[in-house]
């Protein structure tokens, strides 16, 4: 087998995308159907090509009409083809049409998958780049319930032809990864990129499930693509599900909140309901077409060099309980966010973030690569329909509160500075709490780690409870070790 340097793989034997698929072929167990609609039947003619395919394939479709689609699979509540909904409904069709056909008396170790994919591939006046979703519904022992993994992923490439072969390989690596990784979800994750470069496709949702997963977190799995730079950022709904940008984003006004939440504060949602407030009073902006997003970037999570995975899942657990939509990003810069809510929505935007936050935004070494340095940034960031709320910073020492009005950036930023703030891009919270304006939540982690008192009061009463009950950020420890020293 050739050696190939692919990203985390690099220097490994990395098996051809035929050597994938002719073991699939050649495993006399696995049969099943191929379903894609869009961009070709590109997945399944890897299977056609590498040989042995008469003992794999079942039926390889391409309902591409949709009034065939439509009497197929039934019409969609929405009348879209390339959603999350219609790949699932292809799967489960296509399994039940295996399972009725294909007698388990007289083939009882047959191992039965569907895989489909449903895309849009670039435009033709190459404004739209495309998307889609790419599943794989199966069994890994016969009889048993069935597993889903299930994917969104974005076009890069500005070619059909290449986008169609792109496709064809991802699919093959997923049934592959399927089969022989799925002890391994992570690996199998980084595996879908076999052969395929990063800046061709982008995967940003990913969802695991069925008997063979009942211990992943598919949180955790957003975290992976982030981590593998497989997406520049992944969501996940108030309930834990991971859900598509796209979905909840489309042409809402966005408020996004930047933070550790390390834990989440009594500040932190002070700034989140009075931010929320002000946002509501903005001219076309409408709560029942609102998101507001919570955001942690990366670079946060990298506090000690290394991911801290199940500190992440602390933060992501607080969050979600209190109702919160939670972004994992790559965005060390507040311009990148931006640009990234601009794929989706045209509308008001709104950024949330203490003084300290927008002292940074004004300090130039955060934008020494870009050939324009902070004017581009700045171009890039206040173009937009969008404004700051600015929640105010106390000094500890002296008790001062820092505001718009006398926050203090470098001197070279100052007219910088004066120009946006004189042109209602900044407005103060001036309703905040000032009985809480002492709380830290770096304090807070100290205290509940340290086993000290008096943390409680500091945060969301849920928060705290939660935290209690669930041992988070090490509070079970902590609290033995208290015992035990007294």
């Amino acid at each position: 087998m050739p050696i190939t340097i692919m990203g985390d793989r690099e220097f490994e034997n990395v098996p051809s995308i035929k050597s994938k698929a002719l073991r699939i072929n050649l495993n006399e167990n696995i049969y099943g159907t191929f379903s894609e609609i869009g961009a070709g039947q590109e997945t399944v003619r890897n299977f056609f090509r590498s040989g042995g395919a008469s003992g794999t394939i079942a039926k390889a479709m391409s309902a591409y009409d949709k009034d065939f689609s439509d009497a197929i699979y039934g019409v969609e509540d929405d009348k879209r083809y390339v959603t999350e909904a219609r790949l699932k409904k292809m799967l489960s069709h296509e399994i039940g049409l295996i399972e009725q056909r294909i007698s388990r008396e007289k083939h009882p170790n047959k191992l039965f998958f569907s895989y489909a994919n449903t895309v849009a591939t670039i435009d033709f006046a190459k404004k739209y780049k495309g998307h889609g979703w790419v599943g794989i519904k199966y069994q890994v022992t016969p009889g048993e319930e069935y597993n889903e993994i299930i994917l969104h992923v974005r076009f890069k490439e500005t070619d059909a032809r290449h986008q169609q072969n792109t496709l064809g390989i991802l699919g093959v690596n997923l049934i592959y990864g399927a089969y022989y990784k799925y002890d391994n979800p992570k690996k199998l994750l980084r595996y879908l990129y076999d052969h395929i470069d990063k800046d061709q496709i982008e995967i940003d949702t990913i969802n695991f499930s069925g008997p063979r997963f009942e211990g992943v977190d598919n949180r955790l799995m957003s975290l992976q693509l982030v981590k593998n730079n497989m997406t520049d950022a992944v969501m996940f709904s108030p309930e834990g599900n991971n859900i598509l940008p796209a979905k909840i984003l489309y042409k809402k006004n966005i408020l996004a909140l930047r933070g550790s939440f390390r834990p989440v504060t009594k500040v932190n949602m002070d700034m989140y309901n009075q931010s929320l407030e002000l946002f509501l009073r903005e001219n076309k902006v409408e709560k029942e077409n609102t998101e507001v997003i919570f955001e942690i970037t990366l670079s946060n999570l990298r506090a000690e060099g290394e991911i801290d995975e199940r500190d992440f899942m602390d933060r992501a657990k607080l969050l979600c309980s209190l109702g919160q939509t939670v972004m994992i990003s790559n965005f060390q810069e507040y311009y990148r966010v931006v640009e990234y809510f601009s794929r989706y929505s045209k509308q008001r935007m709104g950024l949330t973030m203490g003084v300290n936050n927008l002292v940074d935004v004004f300090d130039e070494k955060y934008y020494r690569h870009l050939s324009g340095g902070i004017l581009e940034a700045f171009g890039k960031l206040f173009f937009k329909d969008l404004k700051v709320y600015l929640y105010p910073l106390k000094d500890p020492e002296t008790g001062e509160i820092s505001t718009s009005e006398n926050l203090k950036v470098h001197p070279r930023m100052k007219e910088l500075y004066k120009f946006f703030k004189y042109n209602g891009r900044v407005e103060d919270i001036k309703d905040y709490d000032p009985k809480i304006l002492d709380v830290y939540s770096r304090e807070v982690l100290e205290m509940i780690s340290e086993g000290e008192e008096g943390w409680e009061a500091m945060l969301p009463e849920k928060t705290t409870k939660m935290i209690k009950e669930q041992n988070l950020f090490n509070y079970k420890e902590h609290k033995k070790k208290a015992k035990s020293e007294a």
